[in-house]
C-alpha cells in the first residue's frame, strides 16, 4: 500500500517479512507483538504532533480493525504512546525555511558543544508542550555543564585542564548525602515519567550543593555522573575517563556504570535552618533539630554567641518564632 496507508501497519510486516501467505504469521505475531493479556508489540512510541495525526493514530485504528477482523489476537499495537510537542522559532511559530527562523543545530554544536544542544532540548520544557526556541537557553544550559566540569578539574598556571586537588575520599555530610540521594530518586523516577526538564532541574540543584565545597568528596562524583551520562554523555565520558586515573570506582564507561539507587532514610530531613533576625535584620543562622519546639528554638537563638553582640545591653521586647522559617528578636536600646 502506498504512503501513509501502508505506514499504518509496517511494523507488523517487519515481524514477519518472509511470509509469503499472510501479512504476518500467528507465531511471530504471539513472539513479537505481546498476548490478550499485555498486548503491544512496541513497549514506547514517540511521535511528534503533526505524525500524531498522520501515522499515530491511524495505526492504531487500523490495528483494532484488523482485530476485530479476526487477523490478529492482540488489541493494541503500542503499550505507550507519547506525542512530543514542536520546537517552535524564537518568533514563538513553527519554524519554517520561508519564515526564516530554523535553527541550524551544527552552528549550536559549533559554538556550545553537543551535549549543549541535547541538554537544552530536554530542558526546554515538557516533552509534550510545544516550546519556542531560546539561544539564551542554550547558554544557561552551557554553563551549567561548565560548573559539573569545575566539580572535578581547575586549571593550572599554564591554563592546562587538572584533577581538582580539592577532591577527596571523604564522607559525605547529612546535607551532601541527602541531596544526591534525593536527585537520584528525581532522576530516576523523572526518567519513567520522559520528564526530563525537571530531572535536569534537580541535578543543577545538586550540581548547586557541592559547587563552594571545599574540600570535596569524589564519591559525589561516583553516583552523579552515571546520572548526568544519558543527557551529557561527551561531558560525563571524558570526567569518568580522568577520574580514573587517580580514583577507585571509575572504571569501564560512566554509561555502563549500575544506576545508582536511592536510600528512603538518607532523604528524612533531621534538621532546619532558621534565620534569625534582630529589628527586622538578619544577624544569623541557627540549624536546629526538626522537632525542636518553638521555646528550644528561642533558647538556642540566645545562646549562640554569634549573636551576643546584637544583642549584648539591649531589652529584649519580643520573640517571634514562625516554625521553619525565622526568629524575629525585637529589642530597644
Amino acid at each position: 500500500m502506498p504512503q501513509w496507508a501502508g505506514s499504518c501497519w509496517y511494523y507488523l510486516r517487519f515481524c514477519d517479512a518472509n511470509n509469503g501467505d499472510r501479512f504476518i504469521g500467528k507465531e511471530a505475531e504471539e513472539y513479537w507483538m505481546g498476548s490478550a493479556k499485555n498486548p503491544g508489540g512496541v513497549d514506547l512510541y514517540v511521535g511528534g504532533t503533526e505524525h500524531a495525526v498522520l501515522h499515530l493514530l491511524y495505526a492504531r485504528f487500523w490495528h483494532k480493525v484488523l482485530f476485530d477482523l479476526g487477523h490478529l489476537t492482540t488489541s493494541e499495537p503500542f503499550q505507550r504512546l507519547v506525542n512530543q510537542g514542536l520546537i517552535l522559532g524564537d518568533d514563538g511559530v513553527k519554524m519554517s525555511k520561508s519564515r526564516g527562523n530554523v535553527v541550524n543545530p551544527d552552528s549550536v554544536i559549533a559554538e556550545y558543544g553537543a551535549d549543549s544542544l541535547r541538554l537544552y532540548e530536554m530542558f526546554m520544557g515538557p516533552l509534550e508542550h510545544a516550546k519556542p526556541w531560546s539561544m539564551t537557553g542554550v547558554e544557561g544550559v552551557y554553563r551549567f555543564l561548565a560548573r559539573v566540569w569545575r566539580l572535578a578539574m581547575s586549571e593550572d598556571q599554564e591554563g592546562n585542564w587538572i584533577l581538582s586537588e580539592d577532591l577527596t575520599e571523604q564522607e559525605l555530610t547529612n546535607a551532601q548525602r541527602r541531596v544526591l540521594h534525593t536527585t537520584i530518586k528525581k532522576v530516576s523516577q523523572d526518567v519513567e515519567a520522559l520528564s526530563f526538564n525537571t530531572a535536569i532541574s534537580q541535578m543543577m540543584i545538586c550540581t548547586n550543593e557541592f559547587t563552594s565545597a571545599k574540600p570535596r568528596p569524589v564519591e559525589a562524583l561516583r553516583l552523579f555522573l552515571p546520572l548526568l551520562s544519558p543527557f551529557a554523555p561527551h561531558l560525563a565520558e571524558e570526567l569518568w575517563m580522568r577520574l580514573w586515573k587517580k580514583f577507585s570506582g571509575f572504571t569501564g564507561l560512566a554509561s555502563q556504570a549500575a544506576w545508582p539507587s536511592w536510600n528512603e532514610e538518607y532523604l528524612v530531613v533531621d534538621e532546619i535552618s532558621y534565620a534569625v533576625q534582630i529589628n527586622g535584620k538578619v544577624r544569623g543562622h541557627l540549624t536546629v533539630p526538626t522537632s525542636a519546639g518553638k521555646e528550644t528554638v528561642e533558647k538556642m537563638a540566645f545562646a549562640d554567641a554569634s549573636l551576643s553582640p546584637h544583642l549584648e545591653g539591649k531589652e529584649v521586647k519580643k520573640v517571634v518564632v514562625v516554625p521553619g522559617r525565622l526568629v524575629n528578636i525585637v529589642v530597644a536600646g
